[in-house]
């Protein structure tokens, strides 16, 4: 008995040790912390070379690790990037790019951590999600505020996520003593320089510092927990901004934010290049799902869009890589952008639509508010009031010599060959990611009807997408399309086609309410609303107005509904009759983030 006594007690004890020695010996696998600092374009660290800038735990983890030059996030806005960052796809190849859409996601689908936690990975999150999505079952072991990799068990890797507010977009909504002096800060070319542009801007930088501040101390913990060896942090912003046409619009400040990676002592053969290199590597955010399976030997499954650029499945960098912009919040807008680091090409698939539109969350900065009633009272210069104006049909900057995107180059015939060249690239992108927002959101629902906007997307008799982007390319970009061109597209089974045809019709040299007619009566709600915007603007309001009216009814998709405020909103004209519709819409929106309510309440101020 004494003798199994003993046998027992050495057992335990030796179990014991095996159980100290892998929490704190070295790791089989790597510990990944993503600490996410939210909407701050990478000029903002010093580690780029910006001298008013003061972020030292950034600029650490550059020193010790790499500092990517030319990381991209696929959107400048949070909740579509964020989908692309957890399924490891272009949201627009989901349906899940338009703000806050929540749209359902096909079933063979699962969000990158659960493929961790199938190889025994502790995955967790604190604290936001913001999927434009819903949270898939399986991807947190720990999500929420109390999520915290410190619960996983002796010895198991983790991924951990924390995210730091101090620098949304939001920490510009109030004032904050400053400590950045306004009078040092640079003005964009685009901006009016006023008190009010200066204080924001400033004062972007602290909150900037202040999250720099929040992540130094994780990281403080991280290596007080003796983790440190064990560990690759990822530090990086979710987009740019957050000052007036960066953060939603797809200009370098808004879609380039700061990236830097610090790979533990003990998995440096897991890093791209030497600790304190600089890449200048084509980095996008749907890369990093990728990566970090790499990075903990899991396969990754073959839908993933991006590439891994670290670990044993790291692949060569892109030519190209790709930014969307779709809604933002109330605001619709289709826009797609391609950069190889040097320029950047823009596709503005909506010309009619200037690229500042009023979203009432932004214009809660003193910043823009004051931009706008300079332009309001005829005070801006020709770049800055430029914004105010519809936007052309394609964009080019050379990022080289034109860091603010103002000089728009896709006329110029001596970079003829690079627009052609970026044109192709984004064309081929769109469709080898079957981008659905050649759909307008309400006709996209409509199609779906409850099921994954996905599964319409791969249908090419329901969309047959190369043909869409061979026909709006056909009718928006060159000369003015010919009544025979008109009356064909006006006329196509497709409902996409239709809709972009009436579109175009904007561009008619003489009035086609007559050809356009038929679209009124439409059977697709997207449609009929579109032509009748189109008739207005043509000067058909009296049979224009009554098909509008009835896309505001409660009966309306609330997708429907938006799309129809926003035409309002375009049209000078409106009837006064309108009025107790938009009052209507207030009482009755129920969209859980109220964009119809505040697209109306725009409307009833003006």
């Amino acid at each position: 008995m004494k003798t199994r006594l003993a046998w027992f007690h050495i057992v335990f004890l030796a179990l014991a040790f095996i159980v100290r020695a892998a929490d704190t010996g070295p790791a089989a696998r790597p510990n990944i912390l993503w600490l996410v600092a939210e909407d701050f374009t990478y000029t903002f660290a010093s580690a780029y070379g910006d001298p008013l800038a003061r972020t030292p735990t950034f600029d650490r983890l550059a020193r010790e690790g790499i500092l990517f030059e030319r990381a991209y996030s696929t959107s400048a806005v949070c909740a579509p990037t964020r989908a692309s960052i957890i399924t490891g796809m272009y949201a627009p190849s989901l349906g899940t790019q338009h703000m806050r859409s929540n749209v359902p996601l096909p079933s063979w689908l699962r969000y990158f951590p659960a493929y961790l936690r199938d190889a025994g990975y502790y995955t967790t999150n604190n604290a936001k999600t913001d999927y434009n999505a819903a949270v898939l079952d399986g991807t947190w072991d720990r999500n929420g505020a109390q999520a915290h990799y410190k619960n996983r068990k002796p010895g198991q890797p983790f991924f951990a996520v924390f995210n730091f507010n101090e620098s949304h977009e939001s920490s510009l909504h109030k004032r904050f003593p400053l400590t950045t002096d306004p009078a040092k800060v640079r003005i964009p070319a685009y901006l009016p320089d006023t008190p009010e542009v200066r204080t924001d801007i400033a004062q972007y930088y602290d909150r900037v510092s202040a999250a720099d501040t929040k992540i130094g101390e994780a990281i403080a913990e991280l290596e007080a927990d003796g983790l440190g060896d064990d560990t690759i942090i990822f530090y990086y912003s979710d987009h740019g901004g957050v000052l007036p046409r960066s953060k939603r619009f797809l200009y370098e400040n808004g879609t380039h934010p700061a990236l830097a990676v610090r790979f533990g002592k003990n998995f440096q053969h897991l890093a791209p290049t030497a600790p304190g290199s600089r890449s200048k590597e084509l980095v996008n955010f749907v890369d990093l799902a990728p990566t970090v399976l790499s990075l903990a030997g899991v396969k990754a499954p073959d839908y993933f869009q991006g590439r891994a650029f670290a670990g044993a499945a790291r692949a060569p960098a892109p030519e190209f890589t790709y930014n969307f912009r779709d809604r933002m919040d109330e605001r619709i807008d289709l826009c797609r952008a391609v950069t190889d680091g040097r320029y950047r090409y823009i596709r503005n698939y909506r010309p009619d639509l200037p690229t500042m539109q009023f979203v009432t969350y932004l214009w809660q900065q003193s910043a823009m508010k004051e931009w706008d009633r300079l332009h309001l009272a005829g005070k801006l210069n020709t770049t800055q009031e430029s914004f105010f104006q519809p936007h052309p049909a394609e964009q080019l900057f050379d990022l080289t010599n034109d860091y603010d995107n103002v000089l728009n180059l896709a006329g110029d015939p001596a970079h003829r060959a690079t627009l052609e060249r970026f044109r192709a690239a984004n064309r081929a992108h769109l469709l080898r990611i079957r981008d659905t927002g050649f759909m307008p959101e309400a006709l996209l629902r409509e199609l779906a009807a409850g099921s994954p906007a996905a599964v319409i997307a791969r249908d090419d008799k329901i969309y047959p997408l190369a043909r869409i982007l061979d026909t709006v390319d056909r009718l928006q970009l060159g000369a003015a399309p010919t009544a025979a061109e008109l009356k064909s597209a006006l006329a196509d089974p497709v409902a996409a086609l239709r809709y972009w045809a009436a579109h175009a019709a904007l561009r008619a040299r003489k009035s086609v309410t007559a050809e356009l007619a038929p679209l009124l009566n439409d059977s697709v709600g997207s449609v009929r609303a579109a032509a009748a915007y189109v008739t207005a603007r043509h000067g058909g309001g009296v049979a224009a107005w009554p098909v509008l009216a009835a896309t505001l009814s409660k009966d309306a998709r609330a997708e429907l509904r938006l799309e129809t405020l926003n035409y309002l909103t375009l049209l000078p004209d409106r009837p006064a009759s309108f009025r107790p519709l938009y009052e209507a819409v207030l009482k009755f929106e129920s969209q859980a983030e109220n964009y119809g309510a505040r697209a109306s309440e725009h409307l009833l101020a003006k």
